[in-house]
Parts: structure tokens; C-alpha cells; sequence
């Protein structure tokens, strides 16, 4: 999977302010992860780090992170964050299904849902296989993912927003997901209306395309690389995964 088909669905990413607005108090992905490494010495790595939400709190607590994005928007954000903290953490502008960092981690993460944006089997295929390789023996790799409920992904969803901008104009969120069960692909399309005296003064879109990626595929994709599944959570609480649960948390060890 290339740089350029990772760029083409990165339309969601181009305010890296808004994202981090957006999704900086969220803590439950944080959490997990910290019980999970307690007190390790050695580097850990963040995949899709974005602007350092995960990734800055960890390096408060003295452990030692790289983050990797391939956003260089959000890698800029996330590196102004831990400078402003004075935190020394290492981030790198790389592609993850070609990492190439100088060290191998206890532990690789990758959080809010980024592992949708590997769309086709040869690029999560490719991630893993990097993965691998940037792991220490018996190594954990941990990352989630939503869960596909076919009553919802059906559906095709439409719905509108509407709030005031900071210069007091209304702003109509229009948006449409849609669902391609052979590519089991989403694709979901947003667009913006700026509204002043009744009339639309600027109007723009944006697209994001997700791959869903059901348990037993999950499953296979894990031993064929040689992982062995640890736990598979519905939610990064730990609550027990069902059919109904929204999301698929992955933690899983290199055999």
C-alpha cells in the first residue's frame, strides 16, 4: 500500500486543531495501555500516533515513546504538544506498513481505529509483517477496531448537524455513510454548508473510506503471522466482546 493511497483518504486529518479539540479528553484507550506496560524501561511505539494524545501522557510518566504518523500535519502538532511539556519523545513520519525505526519494542499500539485505514488484505498484511518485525520476542501488538454490525453498516445513514462557528455564522453538517459488502468498505462523505442571511457562502467536503474486518479474519491474520491472541475485548473497558459491541479491542503477543 502506498504512501499516496494512504494520503488519498487522509481529507479527515488536513485541521490537525480540530481533530485534537475534538478527541483530547478522551482516556480509555490511555488507560488500558498503562496497565498494560506498568513499568517498562524500554521504547515503546505508537502507530498513527496523530497529535500525541496517547503518546504525550505516556512520556509524562517517564516511559520512553516514539510516535509514528504519516501525517506531517498532525506529527507537527504532536511535536509542538511534547515541546511545550518538554518532553523528549521521538516522532517519525513514516508509512506503518514499511516501518523502519533502529529498535525493536515490548509493545506496539495503535488506537482510534486507525487500523480501518488499511483497506485492502496486501496492506494489512504488510502492516503486521512490519509490526513483526519492530518487536522484541514474545512482543505485544495491540490496536482496535470497530466492529462490524451488519443490521447497521446496511443501512445507508444519513444525518445533519447544525452549530454556530466561532464567527457566529450557522454551519450544516451533512453527512452520508455508505457500506460495499464485497470490499467491506465504508465510505462516508461530509459536507459543510456556511450559512449567512439565508444564504450559503461557502460550502466544502470531505471523504474517509474504512475497512471492516470481521473476528475470524482477525483471527487468521493473527496466526498467520504468528501472533497469538491474548484477549479481544468490546470496548477498551474490558467489557466482554459480543456481537453488539462497538468496537474490537486487539491485544495480541508475538509467538
Amino acid at each position: 500500500m502506498s504512501v499516496n493511497c494512504f494520503e488519498n483518504n487522509l481529507e479527515k486529518y488536513e485541521d490537525p486543531l480540530k481533530y485534537d479539540e475534538l478527541y483530547n479528553d478522551y482516556k480509555e484507550d490511555l488507560n488500558y495501555i498503562l496497565e498494560c506496560v506498568k513499568q517498562e524501561t524500554s521504547p515503546i511505539i505508537e502507530l498513527a500516533c496523530g497529535t500525541g494524545r496517547v503518546t504525550i501522557p505516556m512520556a509524562k510518566r517517564g516511559l520512553k515513546m516514539i510516535g509514528v504518523d504519516i501525517h506531517a500535519g498532525m506529527l507537527n502538532l504532536a511535536k509542538q504538544k511534547a515541546e511545550k511539556e518538554n518532553l523528549n519523545i521521538h516522532f517519525e513520519q513514516q508509512d506503518c506498513t514499511k516501518l523502519n525505526l533502529p529498535i525493536k519494542a515490548p509493545l506496539i499500539f495503535m488506537t482510534g481505529n486507525s487500523f480501518q485505514h488499511f483497506l485492502t488484505n496486501d496492506s494489512q498484511n504488510e502492516l503486521f509483517q512490519s509490526v513483526k518485525s519492530h518487536l522484541q520476542p514474545n512482543g505485544e501488538f495491540i490496536f482496535d477496531t470497530r466492529n462490524p454490525i451488519l443490521a447497521e453498516l446496511a443501512i445507508v445513514e444519513e444525518s445533519e448537524e447544525r452549530y454556530t462557528n466561532s464567527h457566529d455564522q450557522l454551519v450544516i453538517e451533512k453527512h452520508r455513510e455508505t457500506y460495499h459488502h464485497h470490499t467491506q468498505i465504508l465510505h462516508c462523505t461530509t459536507t459543510y454548508d456556511v450559512v449567512k442571511d439565508g444564504q450559503i457562502i461557502e460550502s466544502k467536503q470531505d471523504s474517509i473510506s474504512l475497512r471492516y474486518t470481521f473476528p475470524m479474519e482477525l483471527e487468521r491474520i493473527l496466526e498467520e503471522h504468528g501472533f497469538e491472541l491474548v484477549q479481544l475485548y468490546g470496548s477498551w473497558k474490558k467489557d466482554a466482546y459480543t456481537k453488539d459491541s462497538v468496537s474490537m479491542i486487539v491485544h495480541c503477543r508475538l509467538g
